[in-house]
């Protein structure tokens, strides 16, 4: 709720969902793959020549699966070097090609499609090829290829707008050390994700993307296949992140976690002031859209539970804790 009038969440208010925003751009580079524009197995720089400084190709599949290599985010340098820092430095914008740039200093994480690590930059750079092969911003292809097909009210990529409108739910973190109050988040300038976790929402609005999507309502039936063949995800340290992870969607196996031979679809999103999971049956008819208005600065035992709250829609939870990790 609001911190600082008390009033209880709106539940049909929009939120910052991070990462979510990937699932809808492998949507849209899946439907330029169904127009003929993009073949998933290309290099990217058969599209996008000269924006990727590394001499081993890197497929569009790849980038999509998170099986690049491609460094997570901007070197730490350019980035946030405090939690003061997220505060202070809110209003920061960046361009699609600064974005990528600023990460991709760095060096390859290992040779494309050898592992798997999550990656922002590759989203990115995903989001520049659809632009590209359509000729539009990737803001209006969002509103023109999902939103207003599906009556989607609350969704949009705000680009370098940093305002929520309302209702909105407020986002908060603890970014100075107690006594000092919860910092509102809410408004931010978050272009430096603007293809990986940039867009607005609401939980609504997800369940409906969700359930179109998995129903085979936006994409031709091959493609949606596609988009569901994983690969397991790995922690830094190499271990199973507890999800496998497709062409911009993640699947949850429920059997090691409630004993139900089960798989549930969808995905996470983390973002300063703002922890979203939207998890669906495989069909896209049991579905349940979360959010946390606190995000970074809780405590794991409090990430750990937020989860519970949406595996428990789907099963009864037979084990104390969860080891996937958090991918934003």
């Amino acid at each position: 709720g609001d911190v600082t009038t008390g009033r209880k969440p709106n539940t049909s208010g929009r939120f910052r969902i991070g990462s979510v925003s990937k699932t809808f751009v492998a949507t849209l580079v899946l439907k330029q793959v169904a127009a003929g524009r993009i073949v998933l197995d290309d290099p990217i720089a058969k599209y996008l020549p000269g924006l990727l400084p590394y001499p081993e190709p890197i497929t569009v599949r790849q980038l999509m699966q998170h099986t690049s290599g491609l460094p997570r985010d901007l070197v730490p340098s350019l980035s946030w070097g405090s939690l003061e820092e997220v505060d202070t430095e809110r209003f920061v914008h960046f361009d699609e090609a600064e974005a990528i740039h600023d990460s991709t200093i760095q060096p390859l994480l290992f040779e494309p499609g050898t592992s798997w690590s999550y990656s922002n930059t590759g989203y990115n750079v995903l989001a520049m090829l659809v632009e590209k092969v359509a000729h539009k911003p990737l803001e209006l292809l969002i509103a023109q290829d999902i939103a207003i097909p599906l009556g989607l009210r609350d969704t949009s990529l705000p680009r370098d707008f940093p305002f929520l409108l309302n209702p909105a739910t407020h986002g908060y973190e603890q970014l100075y050390p107690a006594p000092h109050a919860l910092t509102d988040v809410t408004t931010y300038n978050l272009s430096r994700y603007f293809g990986a976790g940039g867009m607005v929402s609401s939980a609504q609005d997800l369940n409906r993307f969700f359930h179109a999507l998995l129903g085979g309502k936006l994409l031709p039936q091959n493609l949606l296949a596609q988009m569901e063949t994983t690969v397991p995800a790995r922690n830094a340290d190499g271990s199973y992140a507890g999800l496998d992870y497709g062409l911009g969607l993640m699947r949850v196996p429920l059997k090691p976690i409630c004993g139900v031979d089960q798989d549930i679809w969808g995905h996470g999103g983390d973002i300063f002031g703002y922890n979203t999971w939207s998890m669906h049956s495989q069909d896209g008819t049991r579905q349940i859209t979360t959010v946390a208005n606190q995000d970074i600065t809780v405590a794991p035992v409090t990430a750990g539970k937020r989860q519970l709250v949406f595996l428990n829609e789907f099963c009864t939870i037979t084990i104390p804790t969860l080891k996937t990790q958090s991918l934003n």
